[in-house]
């Protein structure tokens, strides 16, 4: 097994910037202040969708508007992005944002960058329904895992996990750590994410850390209200807390928060758990339900 990995998840307060170069520089003040105390270091789905109305060059800008204008510059957003990472020199998830696919298809994208400034791309697999019926954003490529200094890692797009099967495949291709950022505007969005979440480390005997976006924007359409807080969960087993939760932030102010995972303490549990849900999961089988029969 791989070392210990210091996890920093940034609670992202939206904010307001001039431009690409403003938003660059604010993203480097942040990982600046976040990089002493961990590795890798995750950022939020849409975090840098703050960046919508002033690309859109007018206050109030539709969601369209908002949309088509992030598009357009998500080139740039992703070389700030990278060169954010490169100038830290750490492993950086920054987000999402979204992206056109060589069809014409908007999908929502989010990269795992590299200290050295190579990437690479996970997509989001499910819409939720601003997504699919108001923005336009597509269906994404199938779940993938990322080869990092700390053995495989899974990223599950926020609604995608609350979809076992997207995590699940990403674990039986030897992921034992899956990060979910996400943007959620009630608190019902943001239980749904952290009770998957959870559930999915659960049954994986995996570790799931999430980070969402927080606090209100009204000038955005897109961006208007975020709650939540970061958390991380792990299996709910001997070695680790009674609820799973080994880290969590305060809800809805801008914050890090940071947590140690060793991914030892997974294969571990894994062969030596009260419970071995991971292993147990595909011997399982079951026949296509019938109704059953009331005598």
């Amino acid at each position: 097994m791989s070392a210990p990995l210091r996890l920093g998840l940034l609670q992202y307060g939206v904010g307001r910037p001039a431009s690409v170069a403003a938003f660059a520089r604010a993203l480097e003040a942040r990982i600046e202040a976040g990089r002493a105390g961990a590795d890798l270091l995750v950022l939020p789905e849409y975090a840098c969708v703050e960046l919508g109305t002033t690309l859109a060059g007018a206050d109030g800008a539709d969601e369209a508007g908002e949309l088509a204008a992030m598009v357009a510059a998500a080139p740039d957003i992703l070389a700030a992005m990278r060169a954010a990472a490169m100038r830290a020199g750490i492993w950086l998830l920054p987000g999402s944002l979204p992206m056109r696919r060589e069809d014409g298809a908007v999908i929502n994208r989010a990269p795992l960058i590299s200290p050295d400034g190579r990437l690479a791309f996970q997509d989001k697999r499910a819409m939720t329904r601003f997504e699919a019926e108001r923005w336009g954003v597509s269906r994404g490529a199938d779940p993938c895992v990322f080869d990092t200094p700390w053995g495989r890692i899974g990223i599950s797009i926020c609604y995608d996990v609350e979809f076992p099967k997207h995590v699940r495949v990403q674990v039986e291709a030897g992921a034992w750590l899956v990060l979910a950022p996400s943007c959620t505007d009630t608190p019902h969005g943001f239980n749904r994410v952290a009770i998957g979440a959870a559930a999915r480390a659960m049954e994986n005997q995996c570790y799931v850390a999430i980070t969402p976006t927080v606090g209100d924007a009204p000038w955005s359409a897109a961006l208007d209200v975020n709650r939540g807080h970061a958390a991380v969960f792990g299996p709910v087993d001997r070695g680790f807390p009674e609820d799973g939760v080994l880290a969590r932030g305060t809800p809805d102010i801008e914050q890090w928060v940071f947590c140690e995972l060793d991914p030892a303490r997974i294969g571990r549990v894994r062969e030596d758990g009260q419970v071995r849900n991971h292993r147990d999961w595909p011997r399982m089988p079951f026949a296509r339900p019938v109704p059953a029969v009331f005598t």
